[in-house]
């Protein structure tokens, strides 16, 4: 059994694809939130009950985040532990920092966190490498492919695969490469404006200020057309500044 979430919503063009391709290979189950619950992270909902409502046969709408899907299905409606979770296919990139902030990201991290072997999948939709369409036949091609591998060869504990996919027709795409995740940062940026009792308000977003130029990240192989897969890991332990920490307080 596989189970297929995402941040877009349930009803979302991406994950509808992405569940009926992937039951060609298993049965699929889906659990995802009821709305769009794009950039929330790792958030779970600990203030309210969630609940779940079934639109259809093995189909799950949720009224909370990615990872309170994950959770809620693995914890009470699935009939068993999937063998493999699936977030996505997210109408748009997660690359470099996103990663921190992308619900889809997190709901597969989430299932890693629980031992179960997870798979983040995003299309780009930029004018970078988009046409002005919406190539989820592509996505999918290359969905597909990765999980059959992920099924047949396993995905190691304690990581999940971070995939972005370029989103352009089948033809145009090069082939797949294994890459990192790429250290280029956002901006700060706030737009300030009132309303009309004039009160400010803020709208918050940012740009990449910085990009990594090595060729081996996942957004610079996006932009030269490959499918990026990037082994994401969970220890974020500074390993290497152990001892100097520890010379801090021994001063």
């Amino acid at each position: 059994m596989i189970l297929v979430t995402n941040d877009d919503g349930v009803e979302s063009a991406g994950i509808k694809g992405l569940a009926a391709a992937l039951g060609t290979l298993d049965s699929v189950y889906v659990v995802a939130p009821d709305r769009e619950r794009s950039a929330i992270g790792m958030a779970i909902t600990l203030h309210r009950p969630l609940r779940a409502k079934q639109v259809e046969d093995c189909f799950y709408a949720v009224d909370g985040t990615p990872v309170d899907c994950v959770d809620l299905a693995i914890a009470r409606l699935l009939p068993e532990i999937p063998k493999l979770v699936v977030s996505g296919i997210n109408h748009g990139d997660n690359l470099g920092h996103d990663l921190h902030f992308s619900g889809t990201v997190a709901a597969a991290r989430k299932a890693a966190l629980l031992h179960i072997p997870s798979i983040a999948f995003s299309m780009t939709s930029n004018s970078m490498v988009s046409d002005g369409k919406y190539h989820y036949e592509t996505a999918i091609k290359y969905a597909v492919q990765i999980v059959e591998k992920a099924i047949e060869q396993g995905v190691p504990e304690g990581i999940l695969l971070n995939v972005n996919i370029p989103n352009v027709e089948v033809s145009r795409v090069k082939g797949i490469k294994v890459t990192r995740q790429d250290l280029g940062t956002y901006s700060a940026n706030a737009i300030e404006r009132t309303d009309r009792a004039g009160n400010p308000y803020y709208w918050i977003g940012g740009e990449r200020s910085k990009i990594d130029q090595r060729p081996d990240t996942d957004l610079n192989t996006i932009k030269d057309l490959f499918v990026s897969i990037t082994p994401v890991q969970f220890d974020q332990t500074a390993h290497s500044y152990l001892d100097m920490v520890e010379d801090w307080l021994n001063c």
